[in-house]
């Protein structure tokens, strides 16, 4: 399973997204595909977000049973600490 959580994303990402995904709220899109397909989705997005921003998280074999990856302009980043991904904030500007 993989869920893609865009804000402020282009119409043509969100048209995009909108082929391969089920959006159930704006901007939430969800489905179920292999890893190949997955890294298709997940190339489309970072050439895609523009000034926009985007997380996408997916199942996969670790501790917390997911891993996820952000694309764009955004005050939350993913920090390795000890083999478990975390989000970070950064300082308001």
């Amino acid at each position: 399973m993989m869920m893609v959580v865009t804000s402020n994303a282009p119409p043509r990402l969100r048209g995009r997204l909108a082929v391969w995904l089920l959006e159930v709220r704006a901007g939430v899109y969800v489905g179920t595909y292999s890893a190949r397909v997955r890294e298709m989705i997940v190339q489309q997005v970072a050439e895609l977000i523009e000034d926009g921003d985007a997380v996408i998280a997916w199942s996969a074999n670790t501790d917390a049973g997911f891993d996820f990856e952000t694309f764009g302009h955004s005050r939350r980043m993913p920090v390795d600490f000890e083999g478990l991904k975390l989000v970070a904030f950064s300082p308001e500007t």
